[in-house]
């Protein structure tokens, strides 16, 4: 196993964290920032849009994590590396997505 396999499973897991919350947008009718949205990244796009990006990335984790390499979960370097590339992308988006739902200063009772 190269550095090139952990980068790859490091981004397989990036592109799955991104995955889940357009995936579970679009499954629900709701509409969510995307990069497709005016302005990029900030307004809002479609549930099918962001259905639709959601299993892009999928796909794309797919990819990086089952057909790159060997990925073992039995390894804890490759899982490692997976799991924090979900960590790196799912911390930008809860402060990214955070300004726009109040999520980096909730209000207190």
């Amino acid at each position: 196993m190269t550095w090139l396999h952990l980068l790859s499973y490091f981004f397989g897991g990036a592109f799955l964290a991104n995955a889940v919350p357009h995936w579970v947008s679009g499954v629900t009718g709701r509409p969510f920032q995307s990069p497709f949205a005016t302005p990029r990244g900030e307004g809002l796009s479609s549930s099918t849009v962001n259905l639709l990006w959601g299993f892009a990335n999928m796909v794309l984790s797919y990819l990086l994590v089952c057909r790159v390499g060997t990925f073992d979960l039995r390894d804890t370097l490759q899982v490692t590396a997976f799991g924090l590339g979900m960590l790196a992308l799912g911390l930008f988006c809860a402060w990214h997505f955070g300004r726009f739902h109040g999520g980096n200063a909730p209000e207190q009772p």
